[in-house]
């Protein structure tokens, strides 16, 4: 990856260092990484995996190494799993089978293969309010209410987690609100990086409420914290099983819990949440509205390998670098093994079209940026091709799909019921955010 790429992970990366280090711990990036490699190496014992394939790298010596941008080399397994095949080979033959026996065996099989399983054994969440106030925003009377999640950690003193997270409104806007929740990296009072209006300005105006949540307070982002945070709590400080969730799983399982949160108040609406997230946070988005039927949209916003782009592209990331020992612990230790030196992605017996596919009949809005060393990374034209091969589920199920298989250029929004704009600007959702919210004014 080059070098702008670089600094968006380091911020990242610093980030969640901050919010591991828990009662004021100190800990240095090698200790980080020690921890984080004696983790993977557990894993690939478990899995029987020796030596995996060497991932992407804008930096490798070898240019056999480095990214690959070029159409003409990103599609080596360019036939996707059939999502209307189960797995024993019947066809499927209609909506009632699709929804009885095909999608849940999908959900299985990314829950066991790909994302993790949440264990039955996940501790109550006690949601707090730390404190509400007025603020002003952009001449606008606003309230906000801090929320903090307290997860009963009795079964394991050693862990605590305390979920962070906070849900603004338009002064006198009433009850039953519905609520656009954004994976965030702080809360507090909206500013605009560089002037503009932010997205929770945008959505108070429309009359419904922003929320946010702090992903790394559920879980910290790296393989050091997977004996901490919520994963750590329910394994008692031990070592993942291979078929264990992994960190996008319980970012998503956080979401779940304030969406509980929400239904314990008249001035929410529970049945009308939308999420949205950027990067790592648009997989979480995606992978998260998947697996808790209770969302309504999400806008998956540049989520790269793991999120929209499908895992058989050789573009920018590559499975082999979800794979890799920095970034493992975002699925589960099962995924490692299509890494294997001995095994192909082609291996894989699902991809990202069918976990799109798998959230109809909702509605979803793909989102990515203009061309930019950080969007080629997280694979634009993979993205699309993902939602172009989601439609036909769409349609299957008597929804809209895009409409095409060509990619629509800069700019230009395809809205059907999967929705998908690539805006100018980079790594970010700004620009599509107006697009977005009216998207899911359409479903209100």
């Amino acid at each position: 990856m080059g070098r702008s790429f670089d600094l968006i992970a380091a911020l990242m990366l610093l980030v969640s260092c901050v919010a591991s280090a828990q009662g004021g711990r100190n800990v240095d990036r090698d200790s980080l990484n020690r921890v984080t490699m004696a983790d993977y190496e557990d894993m690939k014992a478990k899995i029987g995996v020796r030596e995996t394939k060497p991932r992407r790298d804008g930096q490798a010596e070898d240019p056999a190494l480095r990214p690959n941008y070029d159409e003409l080399k990103a599609n080596p397994f360019p036939f996707y799993p059939d999502p209307f095949v189960t797995f024993d080979g019947r066809k499927v033959r209609n909506a009632r089978m699709w929804y009885k026996i095909r999608k849940p065996e999908l959900k299985e099989v990314f829950e066991r293969e790909v994302y993790g399983r949440i264990p039955d054994n996940v501790p109550a969440v006690d949601w707090e309010v730390v404190r509400e106030y007025d603020e002003e925003l952009e001449g606008m009377p606003i309230v906000i209410r801090e929320l903090r999640g307290v997860v009963d950690n009795s079964s394991y003193p050693a862990v605590s987690v305390e979920i962070q997270a906070q849900v603004m409104w338009r002064k006198g806007s009433g009850n039953n609100l519905p609520v656009v929740l954004d994976f965030s990296y702080m809360l507090g009072k909206p500013f605009a990086w560089g002037g503009g209006t932010t997205w929770q300005q945008q959505v108070l105006e429309r009359g419904w409420a922003a929320a946010q949540i702090l992903p790394n307070t559920v879980q910290p982002d790296g393989g050091y914290g997977l004996r901490e945070g919520i994963i750590g709590l329910c394994n008692k400080g031990q070592y993942r099983k291979p078929d264990d969730w992994g960190v996008l799983r319980a970012w998503g399982w956080g979401v779940s819990k304030l969406i509980d949160y929400f239904e314990t108040e008249d001035r929410f609406n529970a049945a009308k949440v939308a999420v949205e997230g950027v990067s790592r946070y648009g997989k979480a988005a995606l992978v998260t509205m998947a697996f808790d039927e209770r969302i309504a949209t999400a806008m998956v916003c540049s989520s790269g390998r793991g999120g929209a782009g499908g895992w058989r592209r050789d573009c920018g990331e590559t499975l082999d670098n979800t794979c890799a020992w920095d970034s493992y612990h975002w699925v589960a230790g099962n995924m490692i093994k299509y890494s294997d030196v001995n095994r192909s992605w082609d291996d894989l017996p699902v991809d990202q079209h069918e976990l799109i596919g798998i959230c109809a009949p909702r509605p979803i809005f793909i989102s990515i940026g203009s061309v930019s060393e950080p969007e080629q990374w997280v694979d634009m034209n993979g993205s699309f091709i993902s939602a172009a091969k989601a439609s036909p589920i769409y349609e299957f199920l008597g929804l809209k799909g895009l409409g095409t298989d060509l990619f629509p250029g800069v700019n230009v929004l395809l809205d059907g019921d999967i929705a998908f704009r690539q805006h100018t600007g980079g790594h970010e959702a700004g620009p599509n955010w107006p697009y977005f919210l009216d998207f899911f004014a359409k479903y209100l």
